[in-house]
């Protein structure tokens, strides 16, 4: 089986032999239920092959949808003047880019269709060119705009600054901004000469400034019927990589229900409507069957700095963020902002929706699935903690190593040696916070979260009948119930643990249940006291 890693051509797809999830029939009805849309989904995540599609489509390439489901569908296969724009090339950082890549589509087009020696500005020309289009072939035309957010997400939060026209001096994302709103101003004049306008990106932080200039699009972004528009869905895996899965569960000698598994914890859970259609992700799932290897694919393709940006401009931590329940206003309608975090990290694929609670119309917001939390924890981690001789995934390695085969005492020396290892400074780095209780809680709670990304189950801040327990760590023959103090003592976190009950809920689990006590000092920034209680869950 030939897996299409990296291309993003319809077209190439289908000629040359590569595996094809068939989303033609949801295309189908995007086409003919609507005008003007938007989508959001996350970096690689088949956007670009949703546009690839689209052009084809309305190219009225019929041949290349035989056997698909479209082609019982569509019985015209008109050809329509089509006008791709493709943001994801440019490097956005250096000022005139923009003005650059958008010029360049201008003359193309204009070479095609003509133009128009009175039209001054950018949106004038590009509408003049759509109404010749129109005249020339008699269909109206169709407008596909990819990664549509990429020239202001590339200088979000950067204070990098450029000239406008008359020579002022002015943030390089207002320009950006600017630039874009003059350019799709001329959608909503060229209405009558539009036949389908379809824009997608990461984020609609900007929706506001810039498409104010015409009518605002369809979001589909969390729209039911389009869930699985991009991505894989549970049944599509079963359908299109069978023969794949039963493959790469033979090379690891398990169960082709055990590989299932570890597909569904490492790439799936991703969720972008109320019918919580359950979403692969295409690019790592492909590439574990085309390498035969289960590895964090999609995080390692990229870094996303400008949320480290922006998650070091405010005082929201992910721990503040990750795990609650929120009304869509905060993260779907909410345009984000360098203040607001949430839409971004949402929109941009490093939460995504759990549970949807119909009653309050709230919906649970946390990590989809290993690779992400493994990967966005550690750079937050690295980030955060800032150690000079320890690297947070050895350091990880080994703690879970140890914890797995019981070995608490090197444990606890582990992380005191981590802990030391952080500069001063770095305790005041993140949001400025001060050295503080709130700090150790975000410290292990990093550490922690990371360590649970190897666990059974890991529940951070459980609440329990009597209390709420700081962290509790499920492993296979292991279960830590830790409760930490800041300038107290171990044995006052331990007595927490007895009087409030917090292991009674494993009374009954034939694992060894082990509470910890720890206590860490403000003066040293460490482990200073850790006490243990080892008990047999039965007795």
């Amino acid at each position: 089986m030939k897996y299409p890693i990296g291309i993003q051509s319809f077209d190439r797809i289908r000629e040359d032999g590569y595996v094809y999830v068939d989303k033609t029939a949801l295309v189908y009805d995007l086409v003919t239920n609507g005008k003007v849309y938007f989508l959001s989904r996350p970096r690689r995540f088949g956007k670009s092959l949703l546009v690839s599609t689209l052009e084809c489509y309305f190219r009225g390439q019929k041949e290349l949808f035989e056997g698909l489901a479209i082609a019982e569908l569509e019985k015209d296969w008109a050809e329509y003047p089509v006008f791709r724009i493709d943001f994801n090339g440019g490097d956005y950082t250096q000022p005139g880019e923009l003005e650059n890549t958008i010029e360049s589509y201008l003359q193309g087009w204009e070479a095609e269709y003509g133009t128009d020696s009175k039209d001054l500005t950018t949106g004038l020309r590009f509408q003049s060119i759509l109404r010749r289009a129109y005249q020339r072939t008699g269909h109206r035309a169709v407008i596909l705009v990819d990664e549509y957010d990429k020239p202001i997400l590339d200088v979000l939060d950067t204070n990098a600054y450029t000239y406008n026209d008359v020579g002022d001096k002015i943030l390089l994302e207002d320009r950006h901004r600017d630039i874009l709103k003059s350019f799709y101003s001329s959608f909503k004049s060229a209405d009558r000469d539009l036949q389908f306008v379809l824009l997608t990106g990461v984020t609609k932080f900007s929706q506001v400034s810039v498409f104010s200039g015409f009518n605002q699009p369809n979001d589909i972004s969390m729209d039911s019927r389009y869930e699985a528009l991009c991505g894989i869905t549970e049944q599509e895996l079963t359908d299109n990589f069978s023969a794949s899965i039963a493959t790469l569960a033979d090379k690891e000698k398990v169960t082709i229900e055990e590989m299932k598994d570890a597909l569904r914890r490492h790439y799936d859970g991703y969720h972008f409507g109320t019918a919580m259609t359950d979403i692969y992700n295409p690019f790592s799932i492909l590439n574990a069957f085309d390498k035969q290897e289960i590895r964090d694919y999609w995080f390692a393709s990229g870094t996303p700095t400008y949320l480290i940006r922006l998650l070091n401009h405010n005082n929201e931590q992910i721990n503040e963020l990750a795990g609650r329940y929120y009304d869509p206003a905060f993260f779907v309608d909410y345009k984000a902002n360098v203040e607001r975090p949430l839409p971004m990290i949402y929109q941009s694929g490093y939460l995504t929706i759990k549970d949807y609670d119909r009653e309050m119309g709230e919906y649970l917001l946390d990590f989809p699935n290993n690779e992400v939390r493994k990967g966005f924890l550690s750079m937050i981690a690295a980030n955060y903690m800032q150690t000079e001789r320890m690297d947070v995934s050895s350091w990880l390695s080994s703690a879970v190593r140890l914890l797995k085969r019981g070995k608490t005492d090197e444990f606890r020396d582990a992380l005191t040696a981590f802990l030391a290892d952080i500069p001063y400074d770095s305790h005041s780095s993140l949001n400025g916070m001060e050295m503080s209780e709130k700090h150790f809680q975000y410290t292990f709670y990093l550490l922690l979260r990371l360590i649970g990304v190897y666990c059974r189950a890991i529940h951070n801040e459980r609440r329990q009948s009597r209390g709420r327990v700081d962290c509790i760590l499920e492993f296979d023959n292991y279960i830590y119930i830790l409760e930490f103090k800041m300038d107290g003592t171990p044995a006052e976190a331990l007595k927490q643990i007895e009087e409030r009950g917090y292991a009674q809920p494993y009374a009954a689990d034939k694992r060894q249940v082990v509470c910890i006590g720890a206590n860490f000092s403000s003066a040293t920034r460490t482990v200073e006291g850790w006490e243990e209680i080892w008990r047999d869950s039965q007795s």
